[in-house]
């Protein structure tokens, strides 16, 4: 059937519209928004496809279950190898690049520390544990323990991964070049806060999606952005923290000082065409804090947008890539 006219052929196209699914993964949720249309499959085998690679990820990659290869993996003692997915040694390979590039701020092999302060899978509740406790997790913490041999990757050290500072951005991809190759060519894609968008809406106007200000007790926009191929990851201190004897402590583990960032970083946002490389920065960057994280963007070409406490809120500051990808002010 042909369009009413030219202008709704430009716009919309022929029989285009929005539609949406999502459900539960990676102990959170997803969410998928793309135009429907000719030559796009149907929403219920899109769907089965999205669900096919989450499953398949998380049987790869979590933490949380003890039959993953990485639980497995994580079981070994010092001195073993075990064949892992070829994804998997993929992301041992992008971390340990991360690591050396920020002087060991970011290390996917952290999950002694987190279990130690009550953040991981195997941790037995939140608290504040010793010099000496946090000296013993150390000793296993470092990517220099870990070694790749062929399609098995080795330890020398009772190492344990903890991907979740990458395998969200990863499978944002993985699912980014599925799509693609299914012929969906504009969607917003969210897995687990991890963002990728790609296209424009039937009526013409860019996906966007709102960065949050830092509030545990509500959500309120700092700055929304027009995205187009372009993958967002956020992370922060405000959402996943406890308190002990009026101090807080935030999930997010300093890898050289063996406890939890302290400085007035609150979040940052990176955006990037990986959607992984852009997880993995935010994760570094919260690590480094306002001053060295800023420094470390700056240097490196990142689109970064930082949020800081102040003695009278918040502080909030872009990076040069940053504003010239969004404009000082745009969208806000």
């Amino acid at each position: 059937m042909l369009c009413a006219g030219l202008a709704s052929l430009l716009l919309a196209g022929c029989g285009e519209k929005i539609e949406e699914f999502g459900g539960p993964t990676m102990g959170s949720h997803y969410s998928l928004k793309y135009v429907a249309g000719e030559g796009v499959p149907d929403s219920a085998a899109l769907q089965a496809e999205v669900d096919g690679l989450l499953a398949e990820v998380d049987q790869q990659m979590s933490t949380w279950r003890a039959d993953s290869e990485l639980s497995v993996f994580n079981r070994l003692p010092a001195g073993s190898c075990h064949s892992m997915p070829a994804a998997v040694l993929g992301l041992v390979r992008a971390g340990e690049q991360l690591s050396l590039d920020s002087g060991g701020a970011f290390d996917l092999t952290i999950q002694p520390l987190l279990d130690l302060w009550g953040f991981g899978a195997q941790s037995r509740g939140e608290r504040v544990p010793s010099a000496e406790q946090i000296a013993a997790a150390r000793a296993n913490v470092g990517h220099r323990h870990l070694r790749i041999d062929g399609a098995q990757l080795c330890k020398d050290a009772a190492v344990q991964l903890d991907l979740n500072s990458i395998a969200a951005g990863y499978t944002v991809d993985r699912i980014a070049a599925r799509l693609a190759e299914l012929g969906v060519r504009s969607y917003l894609l969210d897995i687990t806060g991890e963002l990728k968008a790609l296209g424009r809406k039937p009526d013409g106007s860019p996906w966007r999606i709102a960065i949050e200000a830092p509030r545990d007790d509500q959500q309120v926009a700092q700055r929304v952005l027009a995205l187009d191929g372009l993958g967002v990851s956020t992370s922060g201190d405000y959402r996943n923290y406890f308190e002990q004897d009026g101090r807080r402590y935030s999930h997010t583990i300093d890898p050289q000082s063996g406890a939890p960032i302290s400085h007035r970083l609150a979040a940052v946002t990176v955006v990037d065409a990986s959607a992984q490389r852009a997880d993995g920065l935010s994760t570094l960057l919260m690590v480094l804090g306002p001053e060295r994280g800023f420094a470390y963007a700056e240097q490196a070409g990142v689109a970064a947008f930082f949020v800081s406490r102040s003695d009278t809120g918040f502080a909030t500051r872009a990076t040069p890539a940053f504003e010239r990808q969004f404009g000082a002010g745009a969208e806000q």
